[in-house]
C-alpha cells in the first residue's frame, strides 16, 4: 500500500512538472497569431506573423496581466508608435522603417493642482 501511494504521488508530481506552457500558433487569414506564456500559464506576449516575419500589433504583459508594451511591425521592421509602461513612467518611441525617429517620456508627478 505504501508503494502504491508513493507511486501515485510521483505520478502526480511528474504530471504537474510536465505541463509546459508552450507557445500557441493559430492561423487567422493570411497571418498567424502567436501567444507566448509565463510558467504560471498567464499570457506573456501576443502578436502576429506573416511570411515568418513579425507583423501588426504585438503586446507584452507582466505576470499580473498588466500591459507593459505595445509595439507594431511591418515585415519584421519596427514601425509607428510603440508604448512602454513602467510603474514610474510611460515611454512613447516612434519608429520609421526600423529606425527611432523620436522618444517621449512621461512621468507621473506628485500632485495635480485643483481649483476649489
Amino acid at each position: 500500500m505504501k508503494k502504491f501511494i508513493i507511486i501515485c504521488i510521483l505520478c502526480v508530481a511528474a504530471i504537474g512538472y510536465s505541463q509546459d506552457n508552450k507557445p500557441t500558433f493559430k492561423a487567422e487569414g493570411d497571418v498567424v497569431k502567436a501567444t507566448y506564456y509565463y510558467e504560471d500559464g498567464s499570457i506573456s506576449t501576443q502578436g502576429y506573423f506573416k511570411d515568418k516575419k513579425l507583423t501588426g500589433q504585438w503586446i507584452r504583459f507582466d505576470n499580473e496581466g498588466n500591459k507593459i508594451q505595445l509595439a507594431y511591425y511591418d515585415k519584421g521592421k519596427k514601425i509607428g508608435k510603440w508604448f512602454v509602461w513602467t510603474k514610474e513612467s510611460l515611454k512613447e518611441i516612434n519608429y520609421d522603417n526600423n529606425a527611432i525617429v523620436n522618444v517621449n517620456l512621461w512621468k507621473s508627478e506628485n500632485a495635480l493642482a485643483t481649483n476649489r
